[in-house]
């Protein structure tokens, strides 16, 4: 479902709207960090064969679309910068504009923040990211803005659909991609899958939970190792598909329940059998998780909150 081009709810009478200006730190400048010198950070890539000029261009990158969308801005806008590690301490407006400028999965890091904040994603390097999320140049910040005080047919919102893990005692994750459910390690998770249609005991490499956002990468490559044949879902659909990796069967475990498809409404539930390591983390982000122990139990689910994400109209 895709909604129509309107601006959020909740908008400030008489007051700008703000942007929030959102990046992550580049390779080099990680680098500078821990090493202090370009000189420095330099010799390090150099010692381990690699080429220190790729990440200097893809830091210059980077930097001239921060200019470029700063420079855009008006010069009374009011706006502020935050970095990813910043996210989950700052408080977001309900009629923030929120401007993310780097790679795709720099905008699944923020979605799980926003509640209904307009959302552009800006490519700074176009010949080398995909550009799925990030789906404008820096050029087009102009019309983005000038789209952002009076919709019209330049540019649409897509409501992109989101997936939640709740545990039962109300902690939850929400991911734009897909999550995880399994073991820290390389150890087998052992969990008890529960579905309208039956239940089993499982030894698995894990479950993933794609949206249609997440596959196009990692359910993706799962559907097509096992050659499925069912269509997964459109990035605004509201339905998810769940793919167990690698059940193991034995006298004890099962394999019968290995994928399905949850509609709005509906929910997979999880029960831990792990005495230790069990986790559930989302889009990637193995520091922001639950745990997974013995004893709990988890609903997943498609979330009531989607990602409000500007896209050519």
């Amino acid at each position: 479902m895709t909604a129509p081009a309107a601006r959020p709810t909740g908008e400030r009478t008489g007051e700008r709207q703000r942007v929030v200006l959102i990046t992550r730190k580049t390779s080099l400048e990680l680098l500078l960090e821990r090493h202090g010198t370009l000189s420095q950070a330099r010799f390090y890539l150099r010692a381990r064969g690699e080429d220190p000029q790729r990440y200097e261009v893809a830091h210059e990158h980077q930097r001239a679309a921060l200019s470029a969308v700063s420079q855009a801005l008006p010069p009374d806008q009011r706006r502020t910068r935050v970095e990813r590690e910043q996210l989950a301490r700052f408080l977001f407006a309900a009629d923030d504009l929120v401007l993310i400028v780097g790679q795709d999965g720099l905008v699944a890091n923020v979605a799980k923040y926003l509640q209904g904040q307009t959302t552009v994603g800006i490519n700074p390097d176009p010949a080398s990211f995909d550009g799925v999320l990030c789906r404008h140049p820096p050029a087009a910040m102009p019309q983005l803005l000038a789209w952002a005080r009076e919709p019209g047919p330049t540019f649409r919102l897509q409501e992109r659909t989101m997936a939640m893990a709740r545990r039962e005692d109300g902690q939850q994750l929400l991911a734009l991609n897909e999550l995880f459910v399994g073991h820290q390690t390389h150890q087998s998770a052992r969990y008890r899958i529960e579905l309208p249609k039956g239940k089993e005991r499982q030894s698995s490499s894990g479950l993933i939970c794609s949206t249609g956002t997440g596959a196009t990468g990692w359910g993706r490559s799962i559907a097509e190792q096992r050659h499925l044949e069912k269509k997964l879902p459109a990035p605004d659909e509201l339905r998810l598909v769940w793919f167990v990796r690698e059940p193991f069967p034995s006298v004890a475990t099962g394999t019968k329940l290995s994928f399905g498809q949850l509609a709005a409404g509906q929910a997979l539930v999880l029960w831990s059998e792990m005495q230790q390591g069990g986790t559930v983390f989302a889009d990637g982000i193995e520091e922001d998780r639950l745990e997974f122990a013995t004893g709990h139990r988890l609903e997943v689910r498609v979330a009531e909150r989607q990602l409000r994400l500007v896209v050519p109209g």
